[in-house]
């Protein structure tokens, strides 16, 4: 057995000391195929089914082109996902104190708030119809028992830290996988689909392109923190394996799980998501709402994890001399997940017309902060940042903020507002494109190349920084 293998072996039980520090090499461990593991346990839940039931019951989609929908915006928005993988061997931090070398050690805090909210709305989404399954499979339970039983599960494994994570998913890949797949067998064999199954519902430009945006956006919000599961793995790991590792069990992870929405809506046009699948799964149901409950507790836990992580990462900009370990981690998570049982519970009520908007309004603020973290490591500083210069109140080398940086967040949300299409707004482009929504693709065309020609011709050597 490799050195590095005894030290994640003996790991898995042990609480995680570190949280947003520089990983040591002696600390590295790890496997590229963990990745694919990680990716592919966490995705293969009820929120996923979920997501991708929007392409019927929102877009009103059949089931070919449902599916075709889904696959394009995973396997694009999985690009962008598994190019963020592969910056946690090579820099050992969180993405979000990463981010702190392109906008700058204060220039970075609203990004990172932003995605603290973003965590804030999936643990909560994840909570919700935690607690309405164990609800519909367990009567006496009620959903706020659910949720409770659901965050507190979340918690723990969010207090052990990083090794038991990605252990929790590795169990919950063959679990999820299997009980996946005979829910597949049973829904088209068993249980039967209607006769006209094929011919339901049809084609719409404007849902077709709202639907791939949900399966890009899908991908797309793994982004902030997808190098978190990476950073521990040795400097000198291959780049490219820890990318395909990354988008394989994403992509597939995802993909399947959607797949089931989406036969589920097309197959039961009326009632709960839910309830249908209990009803089409007969005697399979409860196993199949019990491991699936448990695998979003896994991905909760990762939400929780990482958006403590991110919530030190603001605190530290602003005292730079403390260095968080375990027990700060553990005191965040759980207030945070007091927050969060206290907004599922709350809203639980109107989940699916609030979840629906959450990711939408995600998109916009996303899709610019990717662009400019991309084109920044992979065209501009080739992976060489000076972590030091992360810790520091002033920024270091990247100052306080850097505006080129910041200018270009902005205009990417900016060009994104004619192509918005929302409940509460609609930009005028789309209405013209029958309120399809591809604002994210205007983002990442506009913000990338300025960002990209800017930088280059604003600083060479140095980032635009202010001091």
């Amino acid at each position: 057995m490799r050195k590095n293998d005894q030290h994640n072996s003996a790991s898995v039980t042990t609480v995680e000391l570190s949280t947003i520090q520089p990983i040591a090499s002696s600390e590295r461990h790890g496997k590229p195929k963990d990745l694919f593991t990680i990716w592919f346990g966490s995705n293969i839940m009820l929120l996923t089914v979920i997501t991708g039931a929007l392409s019927v019951t929102i877009f009103h989609l059949s089931f070919w082109w449902a599916s075709f929908a889904i696959l394009l915006g995973n396997l694009a928005g999985g690009i962008f996902m598994a190019l963020h993988s592969a910056q946690g061997p090579q820099l050992g931090v969180p993405q979000m104190v990463q981010t702190r070398g392109q906008f700058g050690s204060y220039g970075s805090i609203l990004i990172v708030a932003l995605v603290v909210i973003m965590y804030i709305g999936f643990l909560a989404s994840n909570l919700v119809l935690a607690g309405q399954s164990l609800h519909i499979i367990f009567q006496p339970i009620s959903t706020d028992a659910g949720i409770i039983v659901s965050a507190l599960l979340s918690l723990v494994a969010c207090a052990f830290g990083y090794n038991l994570i990605h252990t929790y998913t590795k169990i919950m890949s063959w679990a999820s996988g299997l009980i996946l797949l005979a829910v597949f067998i049973w829904v088209v064999f068993v249980h039967g689909l209607p006769a006209d199954f094929l011919q339901r519902n049809g084609f719409n430009f404007s849902g077709f392109l709202g639907a791939v945006s949900v399966a890009a956006l899908w991908q797309l919000a793994y982004a902030p923190y997808v190098s978190d599961y990476s950073r521990y793995m040795p400097h000198d790991i291959s780049e490219s394996r820890v990318f395909w590792n990354s988008y394989a069990g994403c992509v597939i992870g995802s993909f399947f799980p959607m797949m089931l929405g989406i036969v589920v809506s097309v197959a039961v046009v009326d009632g709960d998501l839910i309830t249908n699948l209990v009803s089409m799964t007969g005697g399979l149901s409860l196993l199949f709402i019990v491991v699936f409950s448990i695998g979003m507790a896994a991905t909760n836990a990762m939400n929780l994890y990482c958006g403590v992580l991110c919530t030190l990462t603001v605190g530290q900009t602003f005292f730079p001399k403390w260095s968080p370990l375990s027990r700060d981690r553990i005191i965040v998570a759980i207030i945070t997940i007091m927050i969060e049982i206290a907004i599922a519970i709350y809203g639980q009520e109107n989940f699916l017309v609030n979840y629906t908007n959450f990711i939408l309004i995600l998109l916009y603020v996303l899709v610019p902060w990717t662009a400019i973290n991309l084109v920044d490591y992979y065209l501009l500083a080739h992976g060489s940042y000076d972590i030091a210069s992360f810790f520091r109140k002033d920024g270091g080398i990247y100052g306080y903020f850097n505006w080129l940086a910041i200018f270009c967040y902005v205009l990417g949300i900016i060009v994104e507002i004619p192509f918005m299409s929302t409940a509460i707004y609609t930009g005028p482009i789309a209405r013209m494109l029958e309120g399809a929504d591809i604002s994210w693709i205007v983002g990442l065309a506009v913000v990338s190349p300025v960002y990209y020609f800017l930088g280059k011709k604003v600083a060479v050597a140095q980032p635009l920084v202010s001091e």
